[in-house]
């Protein structure tokens, strides 16, 4: 390890032919300490985008990843293993056709563990393969190790093999991401108590399973082990869940779990864990016990900032590990650091991340940027899905807006019945005086899919009117848009007789 500090000799380079846009600048070692840019210590959504804009402005970058493959837990623990996870088990179970062939119906009869585990090490290889040939293509290097920071500008990096390097940077952006929240009283075994990152490897698919935690990722993973027709046991210590989401939509979400038999145990907080012949039992403060063959814990995530020394440059963390940045430009305390993605906290969305870490690039290097929309979508994996983007209803009673509702069925849609859905509602409300859509909210099938539409809109500041006046593809479930927006029509225009009354899945097409 150098005693002093050397700067590296930093030399712009093209190649022949090349615009001023292709050009990048390379860092050479010099006594054993390296500079760049821009380090980035993650490469997870929120750090991959970040490094290859400030790659993409000719800035030398360096990407710091503890894991052995690159593309963080968004990759290798988080979205993508659990959405692939839903996708191939609504494929194997047959699961979108049980509306027209039963709930008995079966693509494959018995699922295996081995079933669902072989899709998903493919999608996680091309992942992978597809962010390396990125970072790549850009000249972004990459470094398998643990970052710490040694002063606000120096990061010492610990490799795998136990070799220390020593790297400098003009700015660092830190995208660690989180952890699971793993208190001491609760038994994790790796087999049958586990948590959000274990079940992805699951060894076994169980026959009953209890969730401790109704968030966005309990919620998921009990939905589609629910799914794989697992007796399934939801345990939250409030008297609700999803608080962000409209009211209405969670009614109807609740039902449809409900009827398929999952067990949703609101307001029920968790006394203690213990074991019975193997088998993990929830003790309830309510006295009830609950016994299952495996119990997933899900009640939050950590930031992954402990091992970062962040002490040395004024940075500190709240309880649960998040650093506090400016919402607009995601710089920390110290100005020439950032950070962003889930280290942050909420939303906690790869979507989001990505396009913070973009931000916090170009703010770095000061590349102008458009402000940033006032609405983004969320989406929740779960089956059924959920979207939403904009002001929930009771938000916008909150406020004061005076609005109305228009609500449509799936099954009212030409496609829905296509498709034997039995299930599903998009909710659109607009404010009454300008008419202006406020928010979209879906449950069902493609949720997350067609809720762009309402977004392009909400964000376009478009009306009611576009929804009326427009002509939607048929059939499609996009159609239920032109439904919610005739039956809010009518509701608003209740004195108007003369005006056309709601449509009914344009039947008459």
């Amino acid at each position: 390890m150098p005693t002093k500090m050397a700067r590296a000799i930093e030399l712009p380079f093209a190649w022949p032919g090349a615009s001023g846009s292709d050009a990048f600048a390379v860092s050479f070692w010099v006594d054993g300490v390296s500079r760049y840019d821009f380090i980035v210590i993650g490469s997870g959504p929120a750090g991959r985008r970040a490094a290859i804009q400030a790659a993409k402005v000719g800035r030398s970058v360096l990407v710091v990843e503890k894991g052995r493959r690159v593309g963080g837990v968004s990759v290798h623990t988080g979205t993508i293993p659990s959405k692939t996870l839903r996708e191939t088990v609504l494929n194997l179970t047959g699961w979108r056709e049980r509306g027209f062939y039963g709930r008995a119906y079966r693509v494959k009869k018995d699922i295996s563990a081995k079933d669902l585990m072989a899709r998903l090490h493919i999608t996680l290889d091309h992942e992978v393969d597809v962010l390396e040939h990125q970072f790549a293509r850009n000249a972004v290097e990459q470094v398998t190790g643990t970052a710490r920071f040694l002063d606000p500008h120096r990061i010492e990096i610990t490799m795998t093999n136990g070799d220390v390097r020593i790297h400098e940077a003009d700015r660092v952006l830190i995208a660690v991401g989180t952890r699971p929240y793993r208190p001491a009283d609760v038994p994790f075994n790796g087999a049958t108590v586990l948590d959000s990152d274990e079940i992805i490897e699951v060894p076994h698919l169980p026959r009953s399973l209890t969730v401790v935690g109704a968030g966005v990722i309990g919620v998921e993973y009990a939905t589609i082990f629910s799914a794989l027709d697992v007796s399934v046991s939801l345990v939250e210590p409030r008297n609700s869940f999803l608080d962000f989401i409209d009211r209405e939509l969670i009614e109807d979400f609740v039902h449809q779990l409900r009827d398929r038999g999952m067990t949703i145990r609101l307001g029920s907080k968790v006394a203690g864990i213990e074991f019975d012949n193997g088998s993990p039992v929830t003790l309830l403060e309510s006295g009830r016990r609950i016994r299952s063959e495996m119990l997933l814990y899900a009640a939050g995530r950590v930031g992954a900032t402990d091992s970062l020394n962040l002490g040395v440059c004024n940075l500190e963390t709240d309880s649960r590990g998040r650093i506090r940045v400016d919402p607009r430009t995601f710089q920390t305390s110290a100005s020439h650091i950032y950070s962003a993605g889930d280290a942050i906290g909420f939303p906690s969305l790869a979507s989001t991340a990505m396009e913070q870490g973009r931000i916090a690039a170009c703010h770095a290097f000061g590349v102008p940027m458009p402000p940033a929309p006032e609405f983004f979508p969320y989406g929740i994996y779960s089956v059924p899905e959920i979207s939403t983007i904009g002001l929930t209803e009771e938000e916008a009673r909150a406020k004061g807006i005076p609005y109305e509702c228009g609500v449509a069925r799936f099954r009212e849609t030409s496609r829905g019945h296509i498709m034997g859905l039995n299930t599903g509602l998009l909710k659109m409300i607009f404010a009454i005086d300008t008419r202006r859509l406020l928010g979209v909210h879906i449950v069902g099938e493609g949720a997350t899919e067609l809720v762009h539409i309402g977004q392009a809109v909400l964000n376009l500041k478009g009306t009611l009117d576009y929804f009326v006046e427009n002509t939607f593809n048929y059939p499609t479930l996009a159609e239920a848009y032109k439904i919610a927006a005739l039956d809010a029509f009518n509701r608003m225009s209740l004195t108007h007789r003369e005006e056309p009354v709601r449509d009914e899945g344009l039947a008459a097409n």
